[in-house]
């Protein structure tokens, strides 16, 4: 089968581009001159004529929990609250139009503090009793590192009498010792989660999953690296990623990482066979995921000197040095590629050190790398380049981020924090992604954060730290063959060149030649996966 798609902008490389390129059986054979492109296919070849649209490889976002978008679609939507009133608005309405049976969990996501217009103080449970008493409900925040719940949540998870204070995690309490609803970090959510959400089948996991990924598909993707396989679910996560996209004419790929935080169920799965590279071009086993600590926002990410604007506080190391060692030589023996989340400078430091024992002065060659690498200095940055370790960032975490960087960690530390372009012109290999349900999964929010730094309103007029800006092809590159390298693809994915997969997209805007604020404007016409057509604007 063959397709050729001609009088296109189609980008190579750098200031490379072509007219025309031609799939055979969802592999690209050629591109080049409109002519030459369609001299060299069959008769029968179907033709596309992309009216001078500008097409780029499939984006490859390189951290998200896909899973965790198909969920948020069946629960309720917090990201648009400004204030506590608008959360139990929310909330009322939810169960209002879903007629939620009373001893029915509620979950939502989305909710962030530092947005409210009243007060910046986390929620309670005492906020979340209004919506009802009737429901347990459980409300993550965005950055998925904390969560309230309310009093009958707690209750059911016997959080109350005696508030525990799992290793790694922790229950937020009042003077009197009662439980004020908020819950940091897995250790302490799991325990509420785990009493009062029921545990789903695969049927349902199935729809969740498609729901996801027709919505990355919409949005110009077509490779994931998503977190949502655990030491708890992985048989199940396994099965549902590959019933469903081996689906036919499968709109996404994805390369799974896997977390497990002890070193039994590390060793369980490894036992089962899978290792980093185990599946194919549609789903495959990739890295250890690992979490050392939590997020910005909710003051867990762990830092080597107090945050700023809460003295006594460094927020929360999941892992300690000696465990974390433990787990990566663990990978390493098992050839199997390591992703750590590292928001603090503190956490960067333990997986650079972890990663140094294991490397002893030799090369990278499972791609270990560092999911986050937010707050940084010169010497971590330099440590990364001299190890090779990548940095998997998220240019759309400073939509928020950068409004708050300076007051967490102080002016100095911020001034060298989320420093993307210098990890670029150091050398060091850096993919993008999303960090979806975090934030929103779409590349072009994405590319606008990178190119302009700037938030999603084009605010700070000159961007925040403009130095660190790049240019759109640094930008799309790292979405594309940046990422592919962080999942050992680079000579398969990444690229519209002969040999690689045809997965593109097209684009309603030539983004490497409109003013860099007109990124943000930019909307995907149509998405192709393998030679597939899977998504088409209305």
């Amino acid at each position: 089968m063959e397709t050729v798609i001609f009088n296109a902008n189609i980008y190579l490389e750098r200031e490379k581009f072509a007219q025309a390129l031609l799939i055979r059986d969802g592999i690209i054979a050629q591109v080049g001159t409109n002519e030459e492109v369609l001299s060299a296919a069959g008769a029968d070849a179907s033709r596309m004529d992309a009216q001078g649209r500008t097409i780029v490889p499939g984006f490859n976002d390189s951290h998200q929990h896909l899973f965790g978008v198909g969920q948020m679609q069946l629960s309720v939507d917090l990201t648009q609250c400004t204030s506590r009133a608008g959360m139990v608005e929310a909330g009322r309405k939810f169960i209002a139009q879903r007629k939620v049976a009373p001893g029915t969990t509620v979950t939502g996501r989305g909710w962030n503090q530092d947005y409210f217009t009243d007060g910046h103080e986390m929620p309670t449970r005492e906020l979340l009793d209004q919506i009802s008493t009737e429901h347990p409900i459980i409300f993550t925040r965005a950055c998925g590192h904390a969560v309230v719940c309310n009093t009958l949540a707690l209750q059911k998870a016997g959080v109350w009498d005696n508030v525990p204070q799992p290793e790694g995690g922790q229950f937020d309490v009042d003077g009197q010792g009662r439980p004020t609803g908020i819950a940091r970090e897995d250790s302490a959510i799991d325990i509420v989660h785990s009493a009062v959400v029921p545990p789903m089948d695969e049927a349902q996991m199935e729809e969740i999953l498609r729901t996801a990924v027709a919505y990355a598909a919409s949005r110009g993707l077509t490779s994931v690296q998503t977190n949502d396989v655990r030491s708890d679910n992985y048989e199940a996560m396994l099965r549902v990623y590959n019933k469903v996209l081996h689906e036919e004419n499968a709109p996404l790929r994805a390369y799974l990482q896997c977390c497990f935080m002890d070193p039994d169920s590390l060793k369980e799965f490894f036992a089962a066979g899978h290792r980093t590279g185990e599946g194919d071009d549609y789903v495959k086993v990739g890295p250890l995921k690992l979490f050392t600590d939590g997020s910005l926002g909710a003051r867990t990410a762990y830092l080597r000197q107090d945050y700023a604007d809460e003295p006594g506080q460094r927020g929360i190391s999941t892992l300690t040095q000696e465990d974390l060692d433990t787990l990566i030589q663990m990978a390493d023996d098992n050839h199997t590629q390591v992703g750590i989340h590292a928001i603090g400078d503190k956490a960067i430091e333990m997986c650079l050190n972890s990663y140094e024992k294991v490397l002893k002065g030799g090369p990278n060659v499972n791609r270990h790398g560092i999911i986050h690498c937010q707050i940084t200095d010169n010497p971590l940055l330099q440590r990364f380049k001299d190890l090779d370790v990548l940095a998997l960032v998220q240019p759309i975490f400073l939509h928020y981020d950068m409004h708050i960087c300076a007051a967490r960690v102080g002016e100095e530390l911020a001034a060298t924090s989320y420093n993307f372009g210098t990890m670029g012109r150091m050398g060091i290999h850096v993919s993008y992604g999303t960090d979806s349900p975090v934030e929103g999964l779409d590349p072009i929010n994405n590319l606008h954060c990178a190119v302009n730094r700037q938030d999603l309103k084009r605010q700070p007029t000159e961007g925040w730290l403009p130095r660190e800006k790049v240019d759109i092809y640094t930008a799309v590159d790292n979405y594309t063959i940046g990422s592919a390298y962080a999942s050992f693809e680079e000579n398969r994915k990444g690229r519209l060149a002969p040999g690689f997969l045809a997965d593109l997209v097209m684009l309603d805007q030539d983004i490497f030649h409109v003013p860099s604020e007109k990124i943000l404007d930019t909307h995907v016409l149509m998405t192709m996966v393998g030679g597939n057509v899977v998504y088409t604007a209305e």
